[in-house]
């Protein structure tokens, strides 16, 4: 995916194009962030993320395909040890302008019967407004505020980290992936990240209670 394809901070009027129960970042004056991960769990990747957060007592949401949690199940295991939030990101990691609707929501739901969670993020942030009315009585859907780019090879690991920075307040849903393509950015951005936002008092929740279905 180039760079010019995906908009790292969500316009106001790019979010009216989705109903209004979709949530892009959570509404609070707390100095309070909320990370997700995308697209694992994955070898390495995932428990070297976790790692991390515990140095900074960070929680996070994980946002999983359902193929790599039937792949990795140690991984997927360790995840769950840690008390982070989970959620569901598809079994194949479908682009759902791409896909029809029905099988949409049969991959939907076939991740769920391993990943159990209320939670749903489209990959690629691709959804129609029919495809999130059709998932809305079971599934809360979580966009974002801010896409940190570490998947994006032709983004420096220096510019994902002042990006993320400079755009992220309270109440911010920043997304970061824990994959093999993300890994070199990701590495880099998430403990400066993490101790940036530390020093000045933040603190890193998961997404559960907050939203509201």
């Amino acid at each position: 995916m180039h760079s010019r394809m995906y908009v790292a901070t969500m316009p106001y009027i790019l979010r009216t194009f989705l109903p209004k129960n979709v949530t892009w970042e959570i509404e609070t004056s707390k100095k309070e962030i909320f990370l997700t991960f995308d697209d694992g769990p994955i070898p390495d990747v995932t428990p070297r993320v976790l790692e991390l957060l515990d140095q900074y007592n960070a929680k996070a949401t994980f946002f999983c395909v359902g193929d790599n949690v039937r792949k990795h199940p140690e991984e997927f295991k360790l995840l769950k040890s840690k008390g982070h939030s989970l959620g569901n990101h598809t079994f194949n990691h479908l682009r759902g302008w791409a896909t029809s609707y029905k099988h949409y929501h049969e991959n939907v739901n076939k991740c769920n019967e391993l990943v159990n969670s209320p939670l749903f993020r489209p990959p690629h942030g691709q959804l129609t407004p029919l495809m999130a009315r059709m998932l809305h009585p079971n599934y809360s859907i979580i966009m974002w505020s801010v896409l940190s780019m570490d998947f994006d090879h032709s983004v420096s690991p220096y510019k994902c980290l002042q990006h993320s920075i400079n755009n992220t307040h309270n109440g911010s849903i920043i997304v970061f992936h824990d994959s093999v393509k993300a890994r070199e950015r990701m590495e880099y951005v998430l403990p400066r990240y993490l101790d940036h936002f530390s020093k000045l008092g933040y603190t890193f929740s998961a997404l559960n209670g907050q939203i509201k279905h």
